[in-house]
């Protein structure tokens, strides 16, 4: 069996975790963390890093940081994961969903300032597959009616937004916030875990006091304060050790990963352009202002019904593939709110798109025998 996806190991992730336990400091914000930290501030110039267990505790995170209170209103795709509004939700705010595009799965960015009220505090912009959202066009709308922008980066390690004037910005450098998920299935992994990104100046210091928990435990290590105390509402958001040094073997590895990715999403992409010409399939979009970091390669059946024969014909065929989330409006806990709602683009998507395996260690006549069997299964 071809798996959908295998996590990639470098050799040294359990070498630095052993160091780490050496260390004597296991418990957070050590050595690995550090370096973690410093890796991404410099490659990607983001201004402050903090390590999370997950990109959910990170999403939890901004939505503390921003204030969100009950009645807050806080403007999310319909066709996302369900931790990019249950972050929100926690908080007492009302989630507000938008359509997807009809060419790709992220949100349409035309769509959202009529769905904006006094109450609207937050956009939460979900670069799928890592292919960015339109920033230039959410960041003006955020500006003109003063509201927060939180990049749900979770996808989209590596991957850049061009604006009008040509300049590349690193996804998870422009919104006020962003978060990243380094779960098992993202390109980069430590089997859990997470990142919250701080651009805006003024949530630094109080980043620092909720991700320890509401204290000021770090100010306090760093000198600035001569005891730590309980300052602020916060939670156990800082990850161990153990999982920065698992993230740091990774790090070290991450363009040799997004090289061998980046091939194999264009064997797929070249390979089942034919049956795209034909209509048979719809095969992922890239705007001009995005690029790829081949975070997952995807296919749009014509029904769900063709979809559910596709799986089963290549589960027959030893290929593991698998559909993905479920249009959150549509969902139990959402049906209450729902009103006359119709999300039809994210309803498409929730029908008819399928994951393809794509890792590190997938060979290119893996890929090939896969597009070959999608051929055949489109030739009967």
């Amino acid at each position: 069996m071809i798996p959908f996806n295998k996590p990639y190991l470098s050799g040294n992730e359990t070498k630095y975790i052993a160091n780490a336990v050496k260390s004597g400091k296991i418990s957070g914000n050590g050595i690995y963390t550090q370096k973690c930290h410093q890796f991404f501030q410099k490659k990607y110039g983001f201004n402050k890093c903090l390590l999370t267990t997950s990109c959910t505790d990170a999403l939890e995170m901004a939505a503390i940081l921003i204030n969100i209170q009950a009645g807050d209103e806080v403007i999310v795709p319909a066709f996302t994961f369900v931790s990019t509004a249950n972050a929100f939700v926690l908080r007492g705010a009302k989630i507000v969903f938008v359509d997807s595009k009809n060419n790709e799965p992220c949100f349409d960015e035309d769509k959202i300032e009529a769905l904006i009220t006094p109450k609207t505090k937050a956009i939460i912009p979900v670069h799928y597959a890592g292919i960015a959202c339109n920033m230039g066009k959410i960041m003006d709308i955020a500006y003109r009616h003063n509201l927060f922008v939180i990049e749900d980066a979770a996808q989209a390690i590596d991957s850049f937004y061009t604006d009008k004037n040509g300049t590349q910005k690193r996804l998870g450098s422009i919104g006020h916030l962003a978060t990243f998920s380094f779960h098992e299935t993202k390109n980069i992994t430590s089997g859990e875990g997470g990142m919250l990104v701080i651009n805006d100046k003024q949530f630094e210091k109080r980043a620092e006091i909720i991700w320890e928990k509401g204290t000021n435990r770090s100010a306090y290590f760093k000198g600035e304060v001569n005891k730590y105390e309980w300052v602020d509402i916060g939670s156990s958001f800082l990850p161990s050790e153990l999982i920065a040094a698992y993230l740091y073997a990774q790090l070290e590895n991450i363009e040799k990963i997004q090289t061998k990715r980046k091939n194999s999403w264009d064997i797929y992409y070249k390979k089942l352009s034919a049956l795209a010409d034909k209509k048979r399939i719809q095969l992922p979009t890239i705007p001009k202002y995005a690029s790829n970091n081949a975070h997952l390669f995807y296919i749009i059946c014509n029904t769900s019904n063709e979809r559910e024969k596709l799986i089963e014909f290549l589960k027959n065929n030893q290929i593991q593939s698998v559909f993905h989330y479920q249009t959150l409006a549509n969902s139990f806990y959402y049906s209450n709110e729902k009103k006359n709602e119709v999300f039809a683009n994210a309803d498409k998507y929730s029908d008819c798109l399928l994951r393809l395996p794509l890792f590190y260690e997938l060979k290119a006549k893996e890929v090939n025998s896969i597009c070959d069997k999608i051929i055949e299964f489109y030739s009967k």
